[in-house]
């Protein structure tokens, strides 16, 4: 049978479709509360919040690194200022794969796999988030163009201009001046984050790195606004940075020339102080370096071979070499046997070519093996007579013979603002005990009385106890600064002056020094000779190798760099000191023929005009109770 045809019930369809009317409204009604809730929630009750988050997006602070003081001769003459520059620089939080983009950055720019490794490092280093990382310095104008070119290839990727520290002077001043460097890790965990944001170069070595804190200067800082990307649109604010101090140094860049051009090219330091304010005139450590590429990041290939050179350029003899004062320290040691009453200038000790203590049969030697006869304190000097400091300074022992010399500053650090400075070594009783765990021996004290055996002075000991002889005892800490922003720099802690029971004593001592150079037996007389000026001074020659008992020293047979180094001390004019200098030449075997003509140049250089003839700022004074006696 055919199926009934069911009849459409209108009323029941029309039921369901309001229904459901109604339940699709209600739906929409609530989705469209919950929106405006969450709307209201964001726009009202987070407004501050989502307000900052977006200000902060697109609002930064940038901090702006000061200019770097700038380094002067005291004649003006730069020694170290700022070079405009273009860097390239990598901010790792908006690169996204940095690691990819320093491969463009290669590829773009044509660099080499080490420079690769390089940035990589530079990149790795430790930072502050969102702070641009220097990878590549001095950009030249194609490097620019190209950077430019692919730019939207490179995102935190920018070409920066900053100010990068030049050396115009280059390796003339490397050991004293110094150098900035990249700020390491050691470093970075130590710095002020705040003091030091936006700067990636600290001083190193030198004066650069002890007056660090003076020469950095202030940060600033400026809020720019920025796109998505991270480009500056505009600033908004801005606090200038405050540069850091200029420095004027006490060294003189002509005599420093004169200096380095009288060692003539040999191994060796010059060190010149004036006696009166204990300014540095000249200090020369040979050979040098350029610091200049310290300053971006030397090569590991240049760097080996300024470390592995033979001659080591690195090395600051002035401050860290130590050698035997040799004879150089006999008129100290003359004038603390007067002090200490164990011998007077009449004293007289004869010399056969040896001197030997009570019971004893060793035989110490005088450098003149016939002997000089009878020798007074004067003639000892004049001639370097060992045999009479031997015997002076059996006379005053091993501790009164440490508690002089150390009063002229050896065994400690001398100068007031030079980092580097080593203390030397000044034996004692107590230091052999603890060093070798054995008691003093009366013979150890017979060749420190002569500059030998465990004594090791710096060339700058040597020229501060120089100045000491010439000022009679007044300690004026030599230092290289001779002005920070206007100001004198002060000595924190000074040394107390050298005072002896009678003040002549320091007469007879630099009378001796006078004999040296002037005198008709002065182991340095060649060079008084052509002097136009009164000079006092000491030779000095210090063994590098032992020689045997009984034998001579023989330059053929040994090494170049085994042969005896050559000390000359000296200050001038006598009548009225203005500079000391203290010289040594390594393997120069002759302190009298070698260091002398070193010294004489130097003093020639500031105190002499273009005519040869003593300047006359530099005249005695008259009716002083130096020119009196």
């Amino acid at each position: 049978m055919p199926e009934p045809i069911r009849l459409k019930d209108h009323e029941k369809d029309a039921r369901l479709v309001k229904r459901r009317v109604i339940v699709g409204g209600v739906t929409v009604l609530l989705l469209t509360c919950v929106l405006i809730a969450r709307m209201y929630y964001l726009q009202v009750v987070q407004f501050e919040y989502h307000s900052t988050l977006a200000e902060n997006n697109r609002i930064h602070v940038q901090p702006i690194p000061p200019t770097r003081g700038l380094i002067y001769d005291r004649n003006g003459v730069i020694i170290a200022d700022n070079r405009p520059s273009f860097s390239l620089t990598v901010t790792r939080e908006r690169a996204g794969d940095w690691q990819q983009v320093l491969d463009t950055v290669v590829e773009v720019l044509e660099l080499t796999s080490e420079d690769r490794e390089l940035f990589e490092r530079r990149v790795r280093q430790g930072r502050r988030p969102f702070e641009p990382v220097p990878i590549l310095f001095e950009l030249s104008e194609e490097q620019i163009a190209r950077v430019a070119v692919n730019q939207f290839r490179l995102p935190g990727v920018e070409v920066a201009a900053q100010l990068v520290r030049h050396y115009p002077q280059k390796e003339h001043f490397a050991h004293s001046v110094g150098y900035v460097g990249r700020i390491n890790e050691q470093e970075l965990k130590r710095l002020d984050p705040t003091e030091y944001a936006g700067t990636h170069h600290i001083g190193k070595t030198g004066i650069e790195r002890f007056y660090e804190e003076e020469l950095h200067g202030e940060v600033g800082y400026e809020e720019v606004e920025t796109n998505a990307r991270g480009r500056v649109l505009r600033v908004l604010n801005r606090i200038d940075p405050k540069p850091g101090k200029d420095i004027i140094l006490t060294l003189d860049a002509r005599l420093q020339e004169a200096a380095e051009k009288a060692l003539g090219g040999r191994r060796g330091a010059v060190v010149a102080i004036q006696p009166k304010t204990g300014e540095v005139l000249a200090m020369v450590s040979q050979p040098s370096f350029d610091p200049n590429p310290f300053v971006t990041g030397i090569s590991f290939k240049a760097y080996g071979e300024l470390r592995d050179s033979i001659d080591q350029p690195l090395y600051n003899r002035v401050l860290r070499g130590l050698y035997p004062p040799g004879s150089t320290v006999k008129p100290m040691v003359a004038v603390s046997g007067l002090d200490s009453g164990v011998v007077t200038p009449q004293t007289r000790v004869f010399d056969p070519g040896f001197y030997q203590l009570p019971n004893n049969s060793h035989k110490y030697r005088n450098w003149n093996r016939t002997g000089d006869g009878w020798v007074d304190l004067d003639l000892a000097i004049a001639r370097s007579n060992d045999t009479y400091f031997y015997d002076l300074a059996h006379k005053m022992g091993i501790d009164r013979l440490h508690a002089y010399m150390s009063r002229f500053g050896f065994g400690q650090r001398v100068a007031l603002d030079m980092f580097e400075e080593t203390a030397g070594l000044m034996p004692s009783r107590d230091w052999k005990r603890a060093r070798y765990r054995q008691p003093w021996y009366p013979g150890e004290t017979l060749i420190l009385g002569i500059g030998q055996g465990y004594m090791q002075t710096t060339p700058l000991q040597l020229a501060q106890a120089t100045t000491l002889m010439a000022t009679h005892g007044k300690w004026i800490r030599p230092h290289l600064a001779k002005t920070i922003d206007g100001q004198s720099p002060v000595d924190p802690s000074p040394m107390p002056d050298i005072v002896l029971r009678d003040p002549k004593y320091w007469d007879y001592g630099i009378h001796g020094m006078e004999q040296v150079v002037n005198g008709p037996r002065g182991t340095a007389r060649k060079v008084g000779a052509s002097a136009v000026y009164r000079i006092a001074g000491k030779s000095g020659t210090a063994q590098v190798v032992a020689i045997r008992q009984g034998e001579k020293y023989n330059r053929e047979k040994l090494q170049e760099r085994h042969r005896d180094h050559a000390l000359f001390i000296g200050f001038a004019p006598v009548d009225n000191p203005q500079i000391a200098v203290s010289v040594m030449v390594e393997n120069g075997e002759s302190g009298s023929g070698v260091a002398a003509p070193v010294v004489k140049e130097v003093m020639d250089a500031w105190l002499l005009d273009e005519n040869g003839q003593l300047k006359a700022e530099y005249a005695a004074p008259e009716n002083t109770e130096v020119s009196q006696r």
